[in-house]
């Protein structure tokens, strides 16, 4: 990735098609607090808008109560707008492999990857969400998952306490699921989550890769099966 000017450069794969279609539907919609795509370079790179703001250092950081609130509320208006969103035909998404695929009549296209890490934050306040590229079919509650995953954060031990708070607020603000149906889905997003990079490794798929140097999938795999030894004692709090 790349910052020329006001505008980013990044890789492209054969998803890109979609993913640019995607925002530039969501764009017209109204969606906020999101890039906008002014197609490819000369070098074959996509050309989308660069974001004034701050990323967060997941490992570091528990963003407070009020970002927090304020991703989930974006992430229910997204998944709001995006119910709308039909494709007229199979298409090229990044985890579904290489074969275009129909749009199921359950699913939405999800952002699939709206961890912390790709929140850009301003003034203290979330303002928009980056990195499309693993946009593509999938049920809404999964993005909610994945979002509690490293925003609460579940995926490291912080207090029990802060844990139910949390789950709370999230359940609160999106307002579709008690705090057990989330949970359950943690556990199963994540598992999805280390399939679709073991076999984004296999496929050679370079940002799949990129992440097998940092220990993936089983660093997830290794976290997965911490959190799932914490759940009866988080269960126990929300009771």
């Amino acid at each position: 990735m790349w910052r020329v000017g006001r505008t980013v450069r990044r890789p492209t794969g054969p998803w890109t098609p979609a993913v640019h279609e995607l925002l530039d539907w969501l764009g017209d919609e109204g969606l906020g607090g999101i890039p906008h795509v002014s197609g490819l370079d000369d070098d074959g790179r996509e050309i989308v808008s660069y974001i004034e703001g701050r990323g967060v250092p997941v490992d570091g950081e528990v963003v407070l109560d009020q970002v927090l609130v304020e991703a989930v509320a974006w992430l229910r208006d997204f998944h709001d707008i995006v119910d709308g969103y039909r494709p007229d035909g199979p298409r090229v998404w990044r985890q579904t492999g290489d074969a275009p695929v129909e749009l199921a009549d359950d699913q939405v296209i999800c952002h699939n990857d709206p961890g912390a890490y790709n929140w850009i934050i301003q003034s203290g306040h979330f303002v928009a969400m980056i990195d499309w590229d693993l946009a593509g079919p999938g049920r809404p509650i999964d993005d909610l998952a994945f979002l509690c995953w490293t925003a609460i954060p579940l995926y490291r031990e912080i207090p029990v306490e802060d844990v139910v708070r949390r789950l709370e607020l999230v359940v609160d603000t999106y307002a579709e699921w008690g705090p057990m149906t989330l949970l359950d889905a943690v556990v199963a997003r994540m598992t999805t989550a280390t399939e679709r990079i073991a076999a984004g490794i296999e496929r050679g798929d370079p940002g799949m890769l990129s992440l097998a140097t940092k220990g993936e999938p089983q660093r997830t795999r290794d976290r997965l099966a911490a959190f799932e030894a914490r759940l009866p004692q988080i269960r126990d709090a929300i009771v």
